[in-house]
């Protein structure tokens, strides 16, 4: 992909991050383009987790050094919503059940608050639900999940497939899928793998892929993939780390 003369979509530059006085974040760099997929992987405790939060703006940790900027801007010190509203999104590995509040409204509340954050008008509940409809249809849910509670009773696929239909319907340029994969058998992991795909087949968004293993990268394709060792970035190539991962595991990056 040619990308001279444009600016990244995502800039990270010597960030070091803290939570409760304890270094997690040692020193990461990493330049994502538009249209990128990116794969993080490493073991736990590695700060694959901690990146993703630290982006999003997760305010139990400390940025001690360092920028993230966002299409050229810093925003270490914006609050969690407006790096939202800027167009960074961030799936949970565990999404949270959220009961007696109706997904549909939920969903539409959401949606809202980017469309003022944009200055643009509120949309009323009869437009939104034909835009959602397209959504649930993009993302493979059936209309029945929009009436129930956020995430209530959902299966893991279930739970991981309505994180993707946020992200479709905030039209967001980055998403953060932090271990989509967990916990998924093998015809979610290909369903939500599929849709994936197809949100990115215009390539006008970015994704990073934050999983221990090499299974999802099978399903959707990475343009890089990326190492982190003990808060770092340690190694960045192509699909042949994953593969020398699954075959000799992390301990032959040590070596």
């Amino acid at each position: 992909m040619n990308i001279n003369n444009r600016l990244p979509l995502l800039e990270i530059k010597n960030l070091h991050a803290n939570i409760n006085d304890i270094e997690i974040l040692k020193g990461v760099d990493l330049v994502i383009f538009e249209g990128e997929i990116h794969a993080i992987m490493g073991t736990n405790g590695s700060g694959k987790s901690t990146l993703s939060k630290v982006i999003a703006g997760h305010p139990s940790y400390e940025i001690t050094k360092g920028e993230i900027l966002f299409e050229g801007k810093n925003i270490c010190d914006l609050d969690p919503d407006l790096r939202c509203h800027l167009g960074v999104f961030l799936a949970f590995q565990y999404p949270v059940e959220i009961a007696g509040v109706d997904n549909q409204e939920f969903l539409q509340a959401i949606y809202n608050a980017r469309q003022v954050s944009r200055n643009l008008p509120k949309v009323n509940p009869l437009f939104f639900y034909d835009l959602l409809r397209e959504k649930l249809k993009l993302v493979k849910l059936d209309e029945s999940f929009i009436s129930r509670n956020v995430n209530e009773g959902f299966s893991g696929g279930e739970k991981k497939r309505n994180e993707i239909l946020q992200f479709a319907l905030l039209d967001s340029k980055l998403g953060i899928l932090d271990e989509t994969d967990s916990g998924l058998d093998i015809d979610a992991l290909k369903s939500i793998s599929d849709t994936i795909n197809t949100l990115m087949e215009k390539r006008n968004k970015s994704i990073v892929l934050i999983t221990h293993y090499k299974r999802l990268l099978e399903y959707v394709k990475p343009d890089f993939i990326h190492v982190m060792q003990d808060g770092r970035i340690i190694k960045t190539g192509d699909i042949t780390i994953a593969n020398l991962l699954e075959e000799k595991g992390y301990d032959w990056l040590k070596k």
